[in-house]
């Protein structure tokens, strides 16, 4: 006889295990089916968690690297990176935060089913690997996910031609590398193994690096590259990759219609996560599909009832940022939802972009480019990092702060950033945004002195033309 629960939970991810403690709160009985080992999903176990943990260790290395320059000395000559030990501490770090996912399910009773779903029809779960059993539940959750996946042509071997998934384990520093693919993942390792001390290149197909971001901020993130060492090939694509017993050889047509060949060490395929659904059972019940996503409404309502999908592994008939944060917004809103109370839709413009690379980039809102195509009168402020003390004391000082603003009505339209702590001084752009501040009212909100934050007033009084320490 099957198990009955108010809510079942397919996958434990940023989005699968919010939604779960959320509706666990709310007074549901809840279960989750996950078949990894930990709970946490890939933002813990491959992704989020363990990278910005390698770009700790990656931005210790660099401090270590200029230590002259700090007056601390060393007295055993140059630093070098133990990759034993710094896997230890990721994994460390790791297993800390999924044992405490797994305590929260605990004090919020809900059930972990170590096992693979899925989907009988009518409310039934079928947990088909693992604990084998059924479930019945009047609301479900799909929180699958997503996996890295390659281009044509390309065939991942994973040892000689690798995705993220060992690219967090790689027991040793390659002497050489190549990345293809400038989004996130790419240009994050980008800066950790070259930090470490291999020689990288980047290829991207599109024109710039990290193609979703400000021009500006493109543009500022490729000088930086170049003067760190790392090779940047945009308009460029790869059309062979060969692993063999001691490398790689990456064939790739350049923006100027030459052809190049690249050997390396590792090549790290960064172009993209795709959905996972397979085994899951959602052809059968007849739910709606678009290029192998689920399919669903404002409210992550699928077109088969009671069946609710959040987070990489849904569209919503456009765009969707895979990202951990907007998977676990969209689990309470759902969890919420679901326990009747009044929610609204995400305001998907309101999303902030963070991307953890060496100068580090923050963005929210809309770009220049999108300003205007949306018809905005644009007006521009920007401030660089540089002419601030804290900067200069910090040793930090690539990157600006970029507001983009409406002329008409001083409406803040977006915020981009490339330099220190952007992953963290977004939250402040956001804040602006979903209280539709103007230029004006962050020109006279007081920042602190001396602080990172600083620029962003900066940058407020540079759209007004009134800069004051420019």
């Amino acid at each position: 006889m099957a198990t009955a629960y108010d809510v079942v939970v397919i996958g434990a991810g940023t989005g699968g295990y919010v939604a779960a403690i959320r509706a666990a709160q709310l007074g549901k009985k809840v279960a989750v089916v996950e078949k990894q080992k930990s709970l946490g999903g890939t933002c813990l176990i491959w992704g989020c968690i363990p990278t910005k943990a390698l770009l700790e260790h990656a931005h210790a290395m660099k401090v270590v690297q200029h230590a002259e320059e700090w007056g601390v000395m060393l007295p055993y000559g140059q630093p070098a990176i133990n990759m034993q030990t710094v896997h230890a501490r990721k994994d460390k770090v790791v297993a800390g935060l999924t044992k405490g996912i797994e305590f929260l399910f605990k004090k919020n009773k809900i059930d972990w089913i170590k096992g693979t779903a899925r989907l009988a029809g009518k409310g039934k779960v079928d947990v088909v690997e693992g604990e084998k059993q059924s479930l019945e539940a009047r609301e479900i959750i799909i929180a699958t996910g997503s996996a890295p996946r390659s281009v044509p042509g390309i065939e991942i071997d994973h040892r000689r031609i690798i995705t993220s998934d060992e690219a967090i384990h790689l027991p040793q520093v390659p002497k050489t590398l190549v990345i293809l693919g400038s989004g996130a993942v790419g240009v994050e390792f980008a800066s950790i193994y070259r930090r470490f001390g291999s020689e990288g290149t980047i290829i991207e197909l599109l024109p710039r690096l990290v193609p979703v971001e400000d021009e500006a901020v493109s543009a500022e993130l490729e000088k930086s590259f170049k003067k760190q060492g790392i090779r940047s090939l945009t308009g460029t694509k790869v059309t062979k990759a060969t692993a063999g017993a001691n490398g790689v050889d990456v064939e790739a047509q350049t923006a100027d219609g030459k052809t190049e060949t690249l050997s390396a060490d590792i090549l790290l395929v960064a172009t993209g996560r795709g959905p996972v659904t397979t085994g899951l059972g959602v052809e059968a019940l007849g739910i709606q599909m678009e290029k192998g996503y689920v399919k669903v409404d404002s409210m992550y309502r699928t077109s088969v009832a009671n069946i609710s999908a959040i987070g990489d592994v849904i569209t919503l008939g456009g765009a969707h940022p895979q990202l951990a944060h907007v998977s676990s917004a969209e689990a309470i809103l759902v969890a919420e939802r679901i326990a009747g109370q009044e929610v609204r839709p995400l305001n998907y413009d309101h999303v902030p972009g963070c991307t953890y690379c060496d100068p580090e980039i923050g963005s929210v809102g809309l770009t220049e480019a999108e300003a205007k195509k949306r018809g905005y009168d644009v007006r521009i402020g920007s401030f660089p990092f540089g002419v601030l003390g804290r900067a200069k004391m910090a040793g930090e000082s690539d990157g600006f702060v970029k507001i983009v603003a409406d002329k008409k009505y001083d409406e803040v339209l977006g915020v981009h950033m490339i330099g220190p702590r952007s992953t963290e001084l977004v939250a402040e752009a956001v804040l602006a945004l979903r209280l539709e501040c103007t230029v004006e009212e962050l020109t006279r909100t007081i920042h602190a002195h001396p602080t990172f934050s600083e620029a962003v007033a900066e940058a407020a009084h540079a759209a007004h033309g009134a800069a004051i320490h420019m």
